[in-house]
């Protein structure tokens, strides 16, 4: 667990906040270690900016939103939503280098997203998949955790589901979670690891889903099927169908009889130790039961509050022991690609090696090493 390379990315999308979190009020965010304030404009258009003023680097956070502008809560500077200082107390000429930094920001999938990196790489196309946040066809709801440990932590729990069978034991795990075969896949930016229990007990959580939206009471056929997409978003499919119905794909996989269900989640780093932790579950069942959505989000957060509990005790003990050595399981398959995907683009973005500083005269300097004998 221990490395000292960079934990993770600049280049790529992260979920700054809920869509509905931004309005005319300064909201205030950490993400890759850098200190963001974000706002609407009058357009209704979300901007975010570097939470420090120019003058005297008092977060502009703590300011107002006059127009389309950020009003520095100390000396009044002005900053329009590109950074730039529109207006100085006392004087008319503004010193050009007056100026804070602004992030490329992108709504979508009930997100707002920021670029912490090189703004000509943000590329709206890169924004992770989680569509099933607002489509017609799907309606749920979610919330932000902040958890105190590595974003990491986070995505190594949801890529592997077998601690269902022991962390949430009274509601979405069972023994066939733990006993169940898996596959797990990879690509470029992917990462996928899929269950399939067939003829198996419900759990609480899904029993109780099936016998409300279908009536059915009896075993199922239950999929999990997790997919990551690098650096930190992970949307699950999940749900139960009466056992036999068809809902395995070597039966054909119509679902139709049963109810799915998506956990939708993106991990967002603040810091090297904390994390903001978006997520909300969708279904395609019983749409219009605005209860029942309530219902799901608070029982989703009582399961989420049990992975809170176990991912921050973890990180304290990672930290009480920096030099631990961890050992792989073959339930961590998924979770070693995740890692694997995440590492690869922090190298990209690593400074290439510094050349060899040529020697008095131009000569490069070698270094020999003597020839071991025998």
């Amino acid at each position: 667990m221990k490395n000292d390379k960079a934990a993770f990315p600049l280049n790529a999308w992260y979920a700054a906040a809920y869509d509905v979190e931004v309005g005319r009020s300064l909201l205030a965010r950490t993400i890759c270690q850098q200190k963001l304030v974000l706002y609407r404009q009058t357009t209704g258009v979300a901007a975010a900016l570097e939470d420090a003023c120019w003058h005297r680097l008092l977060p502009l956070s703590m300011g107002r939103i006059e127009g389309d502008e950020v009003v520095c809560g100390y000396h009044g500077l002005v900053y329009n939503a590109e950074g730039r200082c529109t207006h100085m107390p006392s004087q008319e000429t503004l010193n050009p280098s007056a100026c804070v930094r602004s992030y490329p920001v992108v709504e979508k999938h009930r997100f707002v997203w920021v670029w912490p990196g090189d703004p000509a790489l943000a590329d709206p196309a890169l924004v992770p998949d989680l569509h099933w946040n607002d489509d017609p066809d799907w309606t749920g709801d979610g919330k932000m955790i902040r958890v105190q440990c590595d974003y990491r932590l986070v995505v190594d729990n949801l890529m592997d589901l077998t601690h269902e069978t022991f962390v949430h034991g009274s509601s979405i795990g069972n023994r066939a979670v733990a006993e169940a075969p898996f596959v797990a896949t990879h690509g470029e930016r992917f990462a996928t690891v899929t269950r399939w229990m067939d003829n198996i007990e419900a759990p609480p959580f899904w029993a109780g889903q099936i016998q409300d939206a279908r009536g059915y009471r009896g075993p199922v056929d239950r999929w999990q099927i997790v997919r990551f997409e690098a650096p930190c978003t992970v949307a699950i499919d999940v749900g139960v169908a009466p056992a036999g119905s068809g809902a395995l794909p070597q039966d054909g996989g119509d679902r139709s009889q049963g109810v799915n269900g998506y956990v939708l989640n993106t991990i967002t780093p603040e810091t090297d130790g904390t994390c903001l932790y978006f997520w909300a579950f969708a279904r395609n069942y019983s749409l219009g039961e605005q209860r029942l959505t309530h219902q799901l989000r608070e029982g989703v957060a009582t399961i989420f509050r049990e992975d809170e509990q176990v991912l921050e005790a973890q990180q304290k003990a990672i930290d009480e022991h920096p030099d631990h050595k961890f050992y792989n399981l073959n339930i961590d398959a998924g979770a070693m690609w995740a890692r694997r995907l995440i590492d690869r683009m922090v190298e990209k973005e690593a400074p290439p090696p510094r050349a060899a500083r040529p020697a008095p005269g131009g000569d490069s300097v070698v270094t020999l090493h003597p020839r071991r004998v025998g």
